[in-house]
């Protein structure tokens, strides 16, 4: 049982108090059953206050259920989870209800209620204070004390400045300041659940249990989150399969595997070679276990019936009864190949954009996109939300209509996979019948051998698809478009529900696939290794980046800042520069006077206040066309015409800042 009960879904407070607490939470002989089926039994250990555990196993092993019972919202079968009264402990499930009726700021400031209650609490102790008369009174010294003390906690807590950290930490999340004013309902379900995790963060509790943090970030996002993580959270227990986010922020794993709890006291990559090495113990251990029983086994059918040796086998058979059975690791066992079919030869050139623009109304999505993919190429599209990712998929399959010219090759034929892919299955139907309705000729015999591969097989293939988890439709997804013979594959973040081997496998298999393929992710790890081009979608354009995505990533910070430079953002190098440049040159002839200096001065001050204003302007028209961009591509703004209204009006003001920038960066310069 748990040690206390949740006050709510989200936030579970177990006191007020904020001292550092050693040992934070303890799970003591934990056991959980479903359906009178084990998940897992006897499992024990410790969060310590600094700990940054990842929790790991394949799908369907207890990860998330493992969240839950550590935050109170489910009951083990047996034992017992205890956490101190005075820490705070708060999760983020994958998926929740969402409330409307505030605005961003608004929503996120409910992390803060604690903190207003001490505000308000304190702002009567010194209306009191400031009414009695009784100074030398114990209860006035009482409540001095009170006071004095409350108001330290206060700004321990973060006292009046609470406002600037909420601003940064929506920032780093992704949100503009102009969204703070803006109602939740305006956004989609992704970015809502970024203010879910926003108030998680700023609430700084002693644990933070997040499942899968990362569904919804973009790069930026995620780095970030990696950064404030290592640097400000305190004890963290996150499910993800995001392998370079866990490697980025965790120092101890926790594996779930055969109903056990396996203790890493090291990060990721370090634990999948010690786990390695301790599967190939056990191999050892359990050939050396079935050789034992073999011989037993062998001494017992031997000798049965011969009266002499009576207690011989009697002392055998009880051996064989009190051994204990060594498990091996069942995430090994079946083996998980993917091998894409590459059908005919398809022309040089598969994918040929020339001028490419897409237009909603007056929402233009992206412009004069110009790029060309070879065969046998794998590129990466990425990008924030609702920059045209999957927009520019959907005119290369033909699926709406652009302006310019787009050419798909000779011979060429595309099998896609869609983000939304796994919720179009029908979910009536059987696992086996969704495949057996798209196979065929000999390949329909080796249906239950390739499910098996896709751990499918035996009774989990007769299972309806509307009762299978969000990897598991994934991979059947997969299947589908694996019994396709294609020669170009067009992913549209595959990786979303898939746990890390999986995403591994179809690394493996896309890296070996002959033909050409265009992977929309945001996924580091799996875009590592895989791509050796970079398409960054941005700002109405197309970008490219020759190299990996890590060369991509290293080369795009220094690009950030060329492009701020250039566009107004805020750069401290762009200002000393235009400074260094509007410096006056000494005359050949004479100098400038003191009260000429003076002038030329002034109004070179007036002038860099001009530039920095105008390209502060500019930054926000931009981050808010970017966000009203991305409630544009949902499928409820994509119909929304005020948004199309909205977005025009902030292109022509951004047009117009931008030339004031442009006028005052010459002058400057002049």
């Amino acid at each position: 049982m748990h040690s206390q009960q949740p006050n709510s879904v989200l936030y579970i407070y177990y006191g007020q108090t904020r001292e550092i607490i050693s040992d934070v939470i303890s799970i003591d002989n934990l056991g959980v059953e479903f359906s009178a089926r084990p998940l897992f039994s006897d499992v024990s250990f410790v969060v310590g206050d600094k700990d940054r555990i990842a929790l790991v196993g394949k799908n369907g092993a207890g990860k998330s259920t493992m969240l839950k019972i550590i935050a109170g919202l489910q009951q083990p079968t047996t034992g017992t989870v205890s956490v101190p009264r005075d820490a705070t402990v708060a999760y983020l499930p994958q998926v929740m209800v969402l409330s409307d009726g505030r605005t961003v700021r608004e929503e996120a400031e409910t992390a803060f209620s604690a903190l207003h209650a001490l505000e308000e609490k304190i702002q009567e102790m010194h209306r009191q204070l400031s009414q009695r008369t009784d100074y030398e009174s114990e209860s006035y010294m009482q409540l001095v004390e009170r006071f004095t003390h409350d108001n330290e906690r206060l700004q321990m807590m973060g006292g009046l400045n609470y406002q600037s950290e909420l601003e940064r930490t929506l920032q780093g999340l992704g949100f503009d300041r102009k969204d703070f004013d803006r109602p939740t309902s305006e956004f989609s379900g992704g970015w809502r659940m970024r203010i879910e995790l926003a108030k998680l963060l700023l609430q700084h509790p002693d644990v933070l249990l997040l499942d899968e943090p990362t569904n919804h970030l973009d790069i930026e996002s995620i780095q970030w989150l990696e950064q404030f993580l290592a640097t400000k959270a305190g004890a963290v227990v996150l499910v993800s399969h995001d392998r370079a986010f866990i490697n980025n922020v965790t120092n101890r794993t926790l594996e779930i595997s055969c109903g056990k709890v396996y203790d890493y006291k090291v990060g990721y990559d370090e634990y999948v070679k010690l786990r390695a090495e301790r599967r190939e113990q056990q191999l050892r251990a359990y050939e050396n276990q079935q050789k034992e029983i073999a011989d037993i086994r062998a001494f017992v059918d031997r000798f049965r019936y011969q009266a002499t040796k009576a207690i011989q086998v009697q002392s055998r058979l009880k051996q064989l009864e009190k051994m204990v059975p060594i498990e091996v690791d069942e995430v090994d066992n079946s083996a998980l190949h993917l091998k894409f079919t590459c059908s005919q030869r398809s022309g040089d050139f598969p994918v040929i954009c020339e001028d490419v623009a897409k237009r909603y109304g007056d929402h233009c999505v992206f412009h004069d996109v110009n790029l060309t993919i070879r065969r046998g190429e794998k590129v990466a599209f990425v990008g924030r939300n609702g920059e045209g990712k999957s927009t520019l998929v959907k005119c290369i399959l033909g699926e709406i209509p652009f302006e310019g010219h787009l050419k798909v090759g000779h011979n060429v034929q595309i099998g896609y996979f869609a983000q939304n892919q796994a919720q179009l299955l029908d979910g009536e139907i059987t696992v086996f019948d969704t495949i057996d309705r798209v196979a065929r000729g000999d390949i329909r015999l080796k249906i239950r051998d390739i499910l098996g591969a896709f751990m499918f097989g035996g009774e989990p293939s007769e299972r309806k698809v509307k009762f299978l988890s969000g990897g598991e439709r994934t991979r059947l997804a997969m299947i589908k478009l694996l019994l396709e013979p294609v020669n170009c594959l067009i992913l549209d973040e595959p990786t979303n529900h898939l746990d890390m081997r999986s995403k591994d496998v179809l690394k493996e298999a896309i890296r070996d696939f002959d033909g050409t393929v265009i992977v929309v992710s945001h996924d580091r790890e799996f875009l590592d290794g895989l791509v050796t081009k970079v398409y960054e979608f941005g700002g109405g354009q197309v970008r490219e980046h020759i190299g990996g995505i890590y060369d991509f990533l290293r080369n795009r910070n220094i690009e950030s800042l060329h492009q701020l430079s250039a566009t107004g953002g805020p750069s401290a190098n762009t200002v000393q520069q235009a400074e260094e440049a509007s410096q006056p040159q000494a005359p050949s002839t004479g100098a400038l006077s003191y009260e000429e200096q003076k002038a030329q001065a002034r109004r070179r001050r007036k002038l860099e206040t001009a530039v920095k204003e105008a390209e502060e302007k500019v930054s926000q028209l931009e981050a808010a066309i970017r966000i009203l961009e991305d409630q544009m591509a949902t499928p409820d703004g994509s119909t929304d015409m005020s948004l199309y209204e909205k977005h025009a009006q902030l292109k022509r003001q951004l047009s117009a800042a931008e030339e004031e920038w442009e006028t005052a960066m010459m002058e400057m310069e002049g």
